[in-house]
Formats: C-alpha cells, sequence, structure tokens
C-alpha cells in the first residue's frame, strides 16, 4: 500500500522545526523589539481550523508566560457584519497555511485600520496575507499536498513557542524550542495505531486536554471528523465532566491528553471518571491507571501536547484507510478553504 501523503508531510515535522528555528530568528528578534517598545494590551488571534487550534495552543503559552489576555477574533465581524474593534492596543497575529481565505484578509484589513500590529504566520510567502501583514514569520513548512493540514499545524504552534520563548525571555521555553526536533522525530516512532485501530468501528469519540493540550484535542478531533468520518469532539477535562459526561457508558471511546503540567490532576480526574463509566480509554501521558498510549520520555510541558499530535499523525491514516476512505482526500473538502 502506498503511504498516504499526510503520513509522509507529518513526518516532515521535525525538519520544519529546524529550519524554522534557523532562519526565523532576525525576525522573531525583530518583532520582539517592538513589542517591547509598546507593549500591546492584549493579543488577538485570527484564524480557521487547524490554524485556529494552533493559536489555542499559542493562547495558553502567551496568557501563563506573559500574563497578557488572548483573544481568538470572529473573521464574519469583518466579511459578514461589517463591523469594527478598537485594536489600537493590541498585536493582532492572522495564522493561516494559504493566507488566502477572504475573510481572514478582510479582518486583518480591519484590524490595520484599528491600529493594530499586524503580525502573519504564514506558510504561503506569496500569498495575499503574506504580502498584508507588517511583521511576516514564514512557517517555512513548504509544500503540503494533503488536505488535512499536519506539518502545518506544528509549525504554527512552534512559531507561537519561538515568539513567546523570545518575547519572555523564557529561558525553559527556549530549551524546549531547541529539543523540538528531536523531540518531533522521537514521537513519530511512537505507535499509536494499535490503539487507533481498535476504533475502527467508532461513530463517535471523545477527546479531552487542559491548557497546552487543549488546542492539540481541538486539533485531533478535526482529523479524525475530515479523515475518518467519526464525530469526534475536544472538551477541556473541566467543561466534559458538566453535560458531555451524559453520553459516555460501556465502550465509548475516549482520548485523553496529558498536558504534563498543573492541568495534569484534572485530566487524569476526568479520566478515571470515564474508566468508571466503562469507557474505552487511551490516556496519553503519565498518571492515570487506563490504557497508556507511548511517548517520548521526560519532555517539558510546552512539547508534550506537540508529541502527542506528532503521534497521531503517525496513525490516524491508517484508520481512514481501514475505514475504507481516502485520508488525504477527504469528501467536501479542499486544502485552501475560502469562507466569508
Amino acid at each position: 500500500m502506498v503511504e498516504a501523503l499526510l503520513t509522509r508531510e507529518a513526518a516532515e515535522a521535525a525538519a520544519v522545526a529546524r529550519r524554522q528555528h534557523a532562519e526565523n530568528g532576525a525576525v522573531i528578534a525583530d518583532l520582539v523589539a517592538r513589542l517591547r517598545i509598546k507593549r500591546p494590551a492584549f493579543v488577538a488571534t485570527c484564524a480557521r481550523g487547524s490554524s485556529d487550534h494552533a493559536a489555542t495552543y499559542g493562547k495558553y503559552l502567551i496568557e501563563r508566560t506573559l500574563g497578557l489576555p488572548v483573544a481568538s477574533l470572529g473573521p464574519s465581524l469583518a466579511s459578514v457584519y461589517g463591523g469594527e474593534l478598537d485594536l489600537s492596543r493590541a498585536v493582532f497575529i492572522a495564522a493561516s497555511q494559504s493566507g488566502r481565505s477572504p475573510d481572514a484578509l478582510l479582518l486583518t484589513e480591519a484590524a490595520k485600520r484599528a491600529g493594530a500590529l499586524v503580525v502573519g504566520f504564514v506558510n504561503d510567502e506569496g500569498s495575499p496575507l503574506a504580502a498584508m501583514v507588517d511583521v511576516l514569520v514564514p512557517l517555512r513548512a513548504g509544500a503540503e499536498q494533503s488536505v488535512a493540514a499536519t506539518k502545518s499545524f506544528l509549525a504554527t504552534c512552534l512559531a507561537f513557542l519561538h515568539l513567546t520563548a523570545e518575547w519572555a525571555q523564557d529561558e525553559a521555553l527556549s530549551v524546549a524550542l531547541k529539543q523540538a526536533p528531536k523531540a518531533l522525530d522521537a514521537a513519530g516512532s511512537c505507535d499509536w495505531m494499535p490503539a487507533l485501530l481498535s476504533w475502527h468501528e467508532a461513530s463517535s469519540l471523545y477527546v479531552i486536554g487542559r491548557g497546552l493540550s487543549f488546542g492539540i484535542a481541538q486539533e485531533i478531533a478535526l482529523k479524525f471528523k475530515e479523515t475518518c468520518r467519526i464525530h469526534a469532539e475536544a472538551f477541556s477535562a473541566a467543561e466534559v465532566l458538566h453535560g458531555p459526561l451524559a453520553l459516555v457508558g460501556p465502550g465509548f471511546p475516549a482520548l485523553a491528553l496529558d498536558p504534563g503540567d498543573e492541568g495534569s490532576e484534572s485530566v487524569s480526574a476526568a479520566a478515571t471518571a470515564f474508566i468508571g463509566l466503562g469507557a474505552d480509554l487511551r490516556y496519553a501521558g503519565g498518571g492515570c491507571t487506563g490504557k497508556i498510549l507511548p511517548l517520548p520520555p521526560d519532555l517539558p510541558a510546552a512539547l508534550l501536547p506537540l508529541a502527542q499530535v506528532r503521534a497521531f499523525y503517525g496513525a490516524v491514516a491508517t484508520l481512514a484507510e481501514s475505514r475504507g476512505l481516502d485520508p488525504d482526500r477527504p469528501p467536501h473538502l479542499s486544502k485552501v478553504t475560502r469562507t466569508v
């Protein structure tokens, strides 16, 4: 069987991490110098799909490390409703693989009019979005042909990690950034195939995260939908214990992503509750008596969620193929989604 593009592109993530770190040093340093001259009051992000999930990972990094609130803005405010926001004290980060979605472009234009410092985390450096921003931070993921994003998602997360580490002058995050290529390579060797294939006939499942792992839970849930046609939902470990718990019963599939930090206790507690209800739970990380998924040992908290999604990417295409689906060409979807 020919290896899926999704699997091959995910395997390039470590090389992307090395290239991005080596080539983006000057642009990140220049951006941080501007942010220190005029410290923003908050950060606003603009993204859709996988890019928005990466922005959620970035949100928790920035809020915890820098103490700045981060808000994800709805592009429809500009494209559909014609509204304006006061962003004069904001840094606005537009994250996009293609840089071509009309609604993101319109909101970015509105942010510039509103006085924000506009930053683009963009993979296609020849795109309209790349030409529009004040500061372009290239993702440097290279061409991505599978409809489902993999290496470009991880590249966006790493761009947030690079910015936060430099802006906060946080030594632990800087060390994690340097470790990222090795960690992603090691995660690619972790076999999640048996765990995922056991859900061959699943119709729905939950992915649970907290903090830095919540955006990764969102991304994994999206991949289950688009590649495997499984109705997957992502929840925080706190939120899932409210209404969503009512659906859990014997055999219900669930994946818990330990964030490797202060949020671990709540993820473990949610996982224990699921197991008590008979759920078929898989746990990525330490501290749970459930079925543990393999991961590289001793990863810093900033890298553990990225290793989780990298290991997942290594197996999800095979799950899709076992269900008679083409993981690279999901029905009704295209690589560039032009929403308004």
